[in-house]
């Protein structure tokens, strides 16, 4: 008989449609051990129609307008935090305190020190956890990790991540609230370093290992903004661009660029790696395609033909690519909400056999502490060296 877990979902905003989604969706489509109880949502009390709109749209069978009291429920196994960052540290801190599952949104936390405040509190309780990197389960991303671990690229010369959007060009556009906390450093801690650069580096330490220095640049094109409740005029504090030059410990060279005023892009998230044997490329907007360019047979070393060496486009839907023998037919694509059920079908596989999934916690402090070298070597302007 499957195992219930009761869920309590901190958070009912954009990341929490996106979580309940998955909570909904990853029994029937994974063969689990679990049966999974939207138990109680948290939001805040003056959005309380909000909230209880959230709950009858998602079966969740219980509000609450004290994350506290959530938290420390004795029918709640599971907290899931989708609040803004500023939040991260004392739900995660008190979810572990209290013995519970935790499950966390990137980026892990404001800095650094509340990271590592939040990794002991639950590595001491002894509790599963995970921080939703999502886009390590896109399945085409998935293939391109495991095409480099089959040493079908060889040595690697070169990472690119670009991560780019346009929507907070408009002047206009408030810092804060609860639409725009992004824009406001006090709930967010940085702007898109933590919010899409924090996947970028996630994934190219999964996929290349890990950075050993970076040299970064940071700008804010719109230096004041109105308050979104407030409608004070203030300085922004957030970056709206960052761009950085890394070196990783296996002596290859990355670039990473990420902005929120890059004119037509949406979500354009893409990495590519060039390597001694061939070169893979990959681009959120094509979600489904795998860029594969294959110069030389990893085991023989021998070179492809000169008339038959190119790009290769792998539509990633076949039953033997990740994660597809559970979804459609090959040919039927799949999409963004589908990423967050394969992590959570990873997570739930791994808390039954005993094999932790990742990223965990301390997998997201380490993307923290390159997310804060970065920050600080764009305000000293020199390189920084990050621990191993």
């Amino acid at each position: 008989m499957a195992k219930t877990l009761n869920i309590g979902l901190v958070g009912c905003g954009f990341m929490g449609r996106a979580h309940a989604n998955a909570y909904r969706q990853v029994g029937p489509f994974f063969d689990l051990p679990y049966r999974l109880v939207l138990k109680a949502c948290y939001g805040r009390a003056d959005n309380r129609d909000k909230l209880e709109a959230f709950a009858a749209r998602w079966g969740v069978e219980s509000v609450e307008t004290d994350w506290r009291q959530l938290v420390t429920r004795d029918d709640i196994d599971v907290v899931d935090v989708c609040v803004p960052n500023h939040m991260h540290h004392d739900v995660v801190v008190a979810a572990a305190q209290a013995g519970k599952i935790v499950l966390c949104e990137k980026p892990l936390a404001m800095n650094t020190a509340e990271g590592e405040a939040m990794v002991a509190a639950v590595e001491k309780a002894g509790v599963a956890n995970l921080i939703w990197f999502n886009y390590r389960r896109v399945p085409a991303i998935a293939l391109f990790k495991q095409i480099v671990d089959e040493g079908r690229v060889g040595r690697p010369f070169h990472y690119r991540a670009v991560y780019n959007q346009d929507y907070t060009i408009d002047e206009s556009v408030p810092q804060g609230g609860r639409a725009l906390w992004r824009l406001d450093a006090k709930v967010a801690g940085s702007g898109v370093t933590g919010d899409l650069l924090a996947h970028s580096i996630d994934t190219a330490e999964w996929i290349n290992g890990p950075i050993s220095q970076v040299v970064a640049a940071t700008e804010t094109f719109v230096k004041e903004r109105p308050h979104a409740e407030t409608g004070e005029v203030a300085p922004v504090a957030i970056d709206d661009a960052c761009m950085f030059l890394a070196r990783f410990a296996n002596g290859s060279m990355g670039t990473f660029e990420s902005t929120r005023y890059a004119r037509g892009r949406k979500n354009r998230n893409t990495m590519e790696m060039n390597g001694e044997n061939g070169a893979l490329c990959f681009d959120l907007e094509d979600p489904h395609v795998l860029g594969f360019y294959r110069y030389a047979d990893p085991q023989t070393g021998r070179k492809v033909e000169d008339h038959l060496a190119g790009w290769q486009r792998i539509h990633v839907t076949n039953f033997d690519h990740p994660y597809m023998d559970k979804w459609w037919v090959p040919g039927c694509t799949i999409g963004y909400e589908h990423t967050f059920t394969n992590t959570l079908a990873d997570f739930l596989t791994g808390l039954h056999d005993g094999s932790p999934a990742q990223p965990n916690l301390r997998s997201g402090l380490r993307t923290q502490l390159v997310c804060d070298a970065v920050l600080e070597s764009a305000r000293a302007g020199a390189w920084v060296d990050i621990p191993a």
